[in-house]
């Protein structure tokens, strides 16, 4: 790689989702309300697990984390697709094109390993309750973001570093709203037989490894809590189920996009609006609505709040 890139493609262009004015309206509606709910839900989040003394544990650091992240991840691609819904003309630079790309892995590919550190804190809460506090230290957690983050970098760099200096010539059409790599690298004015493989080994290993991790530790915690308590089995099950959900809904789509050889059908561009907007939405229902913990919280901050704008 010379750090040059040799494309005389300087955009691409989306085809979007649909020429129709009534789903338009219909998209951007539903679009705009999603947006704006994931990052409002998100938003009290971090600020309730930042002002609550009672929520300062490993659960809820690693949960406002994992907040901050979903508002990151879903303005990768929401607010462009949103503002592009309507125009006849969908483009976004080549550089522009790239740094989508890049973020989405990056931030992606911290998400699972973030999803993976939140099983595992559950299962050390659930099945080593008494080692629970010295394993799961400020450092641990700070170990967790970190190591997240430095994989979901690293991750997004490998597949980049060879794609940035590949020839673009010719087509520069994306039969989508956003850019993704598999699409890209059919674009390239060359053979990238070699590097779709490089893409679906990397972005495939990391999601579907996640997604069997997090499989394994909720069958473990469930065969751990229906061992000890059989009571409290139809509770983990339905706290569970909820937490699966959201994986589903999250890896589903990536595990399609990455381990599905070379798609052709259009079903990815409407899978990518899970992780788009339903799942950036769904992890503070989630985490939040169905946490008695985190609605106490939200409950006092609210009166904390109204006591400071009566005393005002």
């Amino acid at each position: 790689m010379n750090g040059m890139n040799h494309s005389v493609v300087s955009e691409f262009v989306f085809m979007g989702l649909t020429n129709s004015r009534e789903i338009q309206l219909l998209l951007f509606v539903f679009s705009l309300l999603f947006y704006f709910a994931s990052m409002m839900g998100n938003l009290v989040i971090v600020f309730t697990v930042t002002m609550d003394a009672h929520l300062h544990s490993p659960m809820y650091f690693l949960l406002g984390n994992l907040s901050i992240i979903d508002m990151a991840f879903c303005s990768i691609t929401a607010p462009k697709m949103i503002c592009d819904i309507f125009k006849k003309h969908k483009a976004i630079s080549f550089w522009g094109c790239i740094t989508q790309i890049f973020f989405s892995h990056a931030l992606g590919g911290t998400e699972m390993v973030l999803l993976i550190a939140m099983a595992f804190d559950r299962y050390m809460a659930i099945c080593k309750p008494l080692h629970y506090l010295t394993i799961m230290s400020p450092r641990m957690c700070l170990y967790f973001l970190a190591t997240s983050s430095i994989i979901g970098l690293i991750h997004s760099l490998v597949q980049l570093v060879f794609v940035v200096d590949l020839p673009f010539c010719g087509p520069n059409i994306f039969d989508s709203f956003y850019c993704d790599l598999p699409r890209l690298l059919r674009l390239a004015c060359t053979n990238t037989q070699e590097l779709e493989f490089m893409v679906t080994v990397n972005s495939g290993l990391i999601s579907v490894g996640s997604f069997v991790l997090l499989v394994i530790s909720y069958i473990f915690i469930l065969f751990t809590v229906w061992k000890h308590s059989s009571g409290g089995l139809a509770k983990a099950l339905s706290t569970l189920s909820a937490h699966v959900t959201v994986v589903i809904l999250f890896f589903g789509p990536l595990m399609f996009f990455y381990t599905w050889p070379s798609p052709t059908s259009h079903l990815d561009k409407y899978l990518a609006i899970f992780d788009a907007f339903i799942t950036p939405f769904l992890n503070p229902v989630i985490y939040t609505f169905r946490n008695k913990d985190m609605k106490v919280a939200m409950r006092r901050l609210c009166s904390r709040l109204v006591h400071f704008t009566k005393i005002l």
